[in-house]
């Protein structure tokens, strides 16, 4: 009784944690501006189903992707075995789902198989992360910790399988010696390779069988509250992620609604463009970013497929759209820590531009979309860009020399260039 009482209440703990720290990241996400994303409700979820679910975008790369499903579908799956423990723990009973027979046996064969992939998938992760040391994992936004943080989670899920696997050798070999509460059930196929290894005594696999029990639970228990501090956030987020993610054309850049109805005005001077607060044209901070920019932000897995097909980076250049998601959402962070420190309305004198991201590096973007097409859960680093530019154009005029000399030669020309529309076909006459 005393363990059952312990098993609840360190379930139930662990529980609030999460919910106390899932209500700041929600919290911290509504900071950002509203932004429409319920139309085409059924393209919106087989996007998601394809996306997310399905990892289509994640076979461009075929060898870490077929890996990363190996990791992702056993990880997930083997966790169904999760309610039967959480059952146990709260009554007592062992192996509750013993009773299903062969359905048992077949689940609990299959979970180890996942398992075995799971360990062996992850050790390849950190093989390539920290032997082979793929460029793609490093930049200047790679500092120790988004280093430190892959390495955790790999070895967090080595360990919880090794435990699963341990407490499986332990269990049948307490089956096969008749012990009391160790009922005959499941099917052991990694694990029975694993039984030698094992002492023999009742007493030591008992108390090896429960150790890898409660260090099972306890270690999922505990990924679970690491990942709002971790980029493993996108286990959750990257189902809303890709469901609000943008369906129009990529080459489409959305219009701010004020400058459009200025040019309704100017075009027919019938038209009467509705009262409206005035507004602050793109964003110098998080708080100016919408809801769906934010939540990009905490879904990056900073796994750098961006950073890699980017052209400005590639060519040697400041920008790296990974770093683009990083900084937001570490300003995002440190906005919502003073929002608890101080409540709203708290003014520390820094900005996303500037303090986080330079005006070099937004301007190095070509806007070629190459980031947002890598990205395996459609996150759009682009978008962020493009309202940090607004703001420096349309809020403090400050521009490269080459940018304002284009937008001097739209307003005056009509187009790019500096030849008056009189003078544009001129080349094909001398042709």
């Amino acid at each position: 009784m005393v363990l059952q009482i312990l098993f609840i209440a360190i379930t139930l703990a662990a529980i609030a944690l999460f919910s106390f720290n899932l209500k700041k990241v929600i919290r911290n996400i509504r900071i950002g501006k509203a932004a429409d994303r319920t139309d085409q409700p059924q393209k919106r979820f087989m996007t998601m189903v394809k996306v997310a679910l399905g990892q289509t975008k994640m076979f461009f790369r075929p060898i870490p992707a077929f890996l990363h499903l190996i990791v992702y579908a056993g990880f997930i799956i083997i966790n169904i075995e999760v309610l039967e423990i959480m059952i146990d723990g709260i009554f007592g009973t062992h192996r509750i789902f013993g009773g299903l027979g062969p359905i048992y046996n077949f689940l609990i064969g299959s979970f180890e198989i996942l398992a075995l992939g799971v360990w062996l998938g992850c050790a390849v992760f950190l093989i390539r992360r920290n032997v082979i040391k793929l460029k793609r994992f490093s930049g200047v936004e790679m500092t120790s910790w988004p280093r430190s943080d892959a390495n955790y989670i790999l070895i967090t899920e080595i360990l919880l399988m090794t435990a699963f696997l341990i407490m499986n050798a332990a269990d049948a070999k307490l089956q096969a010696m008749g012990a009391s509460h160790y009922t005959l059930a499941g099917s052991f196929p990694v694990s029975q390779h694993l039984a030698n290894l094992l002492p023999n005594s009742e007493g030591a696999l008992m108390a090896i069988e429960r150790g890898c029990w409660w260090f099972h639970i306890i270690g999922i228990l505990a990924f679970l509250n690491y990942l709002p501090y971790s980029k493993h956030f996108h286990i959750l987020f990257a189902f809303p992620n890709t469901y609000f993610s943008n369906l129009e054309p990529k080459g489409e850049f959305t219009n701010m609604q004020s400058v459009t109805n200025e040019v309704k005005a100017m075009l027919d001077p019938s038209f009467s463009p509705p009262e409206a607060e005035p507004g602050k044209f793109g964003a110098k901070d998080v708080n100016d970013l919408s809801w769906v920019n934010l939540m990009n932000a905490y879904t990056c897995t900073e796994c750098g497929r961006c950073t890699s097909v980017c052209p400005a980076n590639i060519t040697g250049k400041l920008l790296s759209p990974r770093k683009i998601m990083m900084d937001t959402r570490d300003r995002l962070e440190e906005v919502g820590k003073n929002i608890d420190k101080t409540g709203n309305g708290f003014d520390d004198g820094k900005s996303l531009i500037d303090s986080y991201i330079s005006r070099e590096e937004i301007w190095a973007c070509t806007s070629c979309n190459a980031c947002t097409d890598a990205c395996p859960i459609n996150i759009d680093p682009l978008a962020i860009i493009t309202e940090l530019r607004r703001y420096a154009v349309m809020e403090e005029s400050q521009a490269p020399a080459s940018i304002n000399a284009m937008l001097g030669n739209i307003e005056n020309n009509g187009a790019p260039w500096k030849y008056s529309p009189a003078d544009r076909l001129n080349w094909a006459k001398e042709s």
